[in-house]
């Protein structure tokens, strides 16, 4: 198999033309991506769901909203952190993923965490791709692949996420943030 280029930490974010229903105008953040596939979470899919009704320990550091966000289609009944830490070094049960964007081992203890935390995100189930699956769909255009920033993974209002990653852009992929939600409706 051909070396795969590392997307880890970058923003896929769903084009127009991407059909499934999982994934409309999705902003995934990739966790993980080498030639033995791909992992990310699904930033701007907020659930009803408080964190502290799942993961109580965790609530008072979970960032607002403080709900569980949908990470994706796989494995609903795990939950997976995300959490930004400023500074060079993370405390222990913190991996770092890109710049001060990391995974938090829910198993520690949030105490050992919460001082060093900057935010919390929790995700129930995740995006997953197998070897060149994301490549494949790459290709085909679904996805453009953008630079991620800290404040993604925290924004409080993670529903217009997809068009403000899309309106930072330069040039004409700035211009997909206007894209209407039904374009048949023009």
């Amino acid at each position: 198999m051909t070396e795969v280029s590392s997307l880890t930490g970058r923003l896929l974010v769903a084009t127009p033309a991407l059909a499934d229903p999982n994934f409309d105008r999705s902003v995934v953040l990739l966790l993980d991506h080498d030639d033995e596939g791909s992992l990310g979470v699904v930033l701007n899919r907020p659930t009803p769901v408080t964190v502290g009704d799942v993961l109580a320990p965790w609530a008072d550091l979970a960032g607002e909203p403080g709900v569980v966000f949908q990470g994706g289609p796989v494995s609903l009944d795990a939950a997976l952190g995300v959490a930004v830490i400023p500074g060079d070094e993370g405390p222990l049960g913190w991996r770092r993923v890109h710049g001060a964007i990391g995974v938090v081992d829910l198993e520690a203890p949030p105490e050992l965490l919460g001082p060093a935390l900057g935010s919390l995100r929790i995700f129930a189930g995740y995006a997953g791709w197998g070897p060149g699956q994301l490549e494949t769909e790459l290709g085909d255009g679904a996805w453009y692949v953008v630079e991620s920033e800290p404040g993604d993974v925290s924004s409080p209002t993670p529903e217009t996420l997809w068009r403000q990653v899309l309106r930072r852009q330069r040039g004409e992929l700035a211009m997909v943030a206007t894209y209407p939600d039904d374009p048949s409706l023009n």
